[in-house]
């Protein structure tokens, strides 16, 4: 009766992502202590846990004896949620972390129009600057642990918009509004460079709509189209920057430090403005002083003319994603994390948010009033505690924001302008 009750436990379950040798276990203890299904289930999301965290297993923890099954589970829980609320050390990762080739296909998609909506996390119950999103490629060819493109999309399967350059034409815009649109939501804005001429069509559409702040965000140093041809003082390409343990342990397959950084600079050499997302900050052993090396690195290299923008966020989880990342088999701290409920989503709690955003503000004090801050997707009072002021509204912050991007452009345009007079 036992074995059946077992096997139909485990039908509503993570069961299958397991490791062989922790299916094996786990049946062996669930015979010996009769565990509930709701317990069943957690002690086999704990071994998941587990072994993605990179930390022992769960037969290599579980006692010999305990006195009860209440004893047994209680054991383990309490192991799992004292690594969840320690600090992270990669230290125990190696290259063999992530062994998995990529391998990916194109796709075509014949499109109606054009993929322009509102950013898909925008929300009143968190500070969003009302960003446009454009969405020119599906799926991303990177693979990053906590990306939440996953979850939405086939990621073996690259789908590109045969019909983009001419619904892009098409597009009809206001022309006495200011736009703000990026192209980085539903996969990274360089990594494929102008395949199938997607840069052509997104310089013209820049060229061609002044009133249009574009803005490429990336992963990636692929800027070999943007070194050959002239840039649109409207297009702004901006990074996404973390440190190195993170990258080589979380961000898997993209661009190193270096080349990001070096990119940048390249492009700012050339008059494109530049900016700067640190978008997750990942809280692990001795993060502050990481993130700091990084932070100085910006300062020391950038002049703060050339840059748009720095942005802060962190790890916010939907369940999808969650789901998705458990299933994953690699090794990642990603969720090895104390989970918070903020508006429907888990992330950290208020205190670690505030400790690392206010740092991270802070150590770029000789760029403040010159570069626009703000945070992405994150509670209206952490503005206050960690920047000294708020906005009232998400209008506000994008009204503001655009304003500040418009002057960097404006700026850049009067450069360009005197430098073609002394020639």
């Amino acid at each position: 009766m036992s074995i059946e009750k077992f096997n139909e436990h485990i039908t509503k379950t993570n069961y299958e992502n397991l490791k062989e040798k922790n299916k094996v276990f786990i049946k062996e203890v669930y015979l010996k202590y009769l565990f509930s299904y709701q317990e069943l289930k957690q002690l086999i999301d704990f071994a998941i846990d587990f072994n993605m965290w990179n930390e022992k297993e769960l037969y290599a923890v579980f006692e010999e004896e305990y006195p009860s099954r209440k004893n047994a589970f209680n054991h383990i829980r309490k192991i799992w949620e004292e690594l969840k609320s320690s600090s992270n050390s990669y230290k125990s990762f190696d290259e063999k972390a992530y062994e998995k080739p990529r391998r990916f296909s194109f796709n075509e998609i014949k499109k109606e129009s054009v993929g322009l909506g509102s950013c898909p996390v925008a929300s009143e119950s968190t500070r969003c600057c009302n960003l446009l999103t454009l969405d020119a490629v599906q799926s991303c060819g990177f693979d990053c642990s906590y990306c939440s493109i996953q979850s939405f999309y086939n990621q073996d399967k690259i789908g590109f918009d045969v019909n983009f350059k001419d619904n892009l034409k098409k597009l009809k815009l206001d022309p006495n509004y200011t736009y703000h649109i990026g192209t980085g939501q539903s996969s990274d804005s360089l990594m494929w460079g102008n395949k199938d001429g997607l840069l052509d069509a997104l310089f013209d559409f820049a060229r061609k709509n002044q009133n249009v702040i574009l803005e490429f965000k990336t992963k990636s140093n692929n800027i070999k189209y943007f070194l050959e041809n002239d840039v649109p003082a409207n297009i702004i390409c901006t990074w996404s920057l973390n440190t190195p343990t993170i990258i080589k342990n979380e961000e898997h397959l993209t661009a190193t430090l270096e080349q990001r950084v070096d990119a940048a600079k390249a492009l700012a050499n050339k008059g494109v403005i530049v900016g700067f997302h640190f978008h997750p900050i990942v809280h692990y052993e001795n993060y502050l002083d990481e993130y700091k090396e990084v932070f100085d690195k910006l300062i020391t290299e950038f002049n703060p003319d050339d840059v748009a923008l720095v942005s802060f966020g962190t790890l916010t989880f939907i369940k999808p994603v969650i789901n998705k990342i458990k299933s994953r088999d690699f090794k990642s701290k990603i969720l090895q994390m104390p989970f918070e409920e903020i508006n429907k989503k888990q992330s950290y709690p208020y205190e670690i948010k505030k400790e690392m955003f206010k740092f991270a503000y802070d150590s770029f004090k000789a760029w403040h009033n010159k570069v626009y801050f703000y945070l992405c997707m994150e509670d209206h009072k952490l503005w206050k505690d960690c920047f000294g002021y708020e906005y009232f509204s998400n209008n506000q912050m994008e009204d503001m924001m655009k304003m500040s991007y418009l002057n960097k452009i404006n700026q850049k345009n009067k450069v360009k302008k005197n430098v073609k007079r002394e020639k």
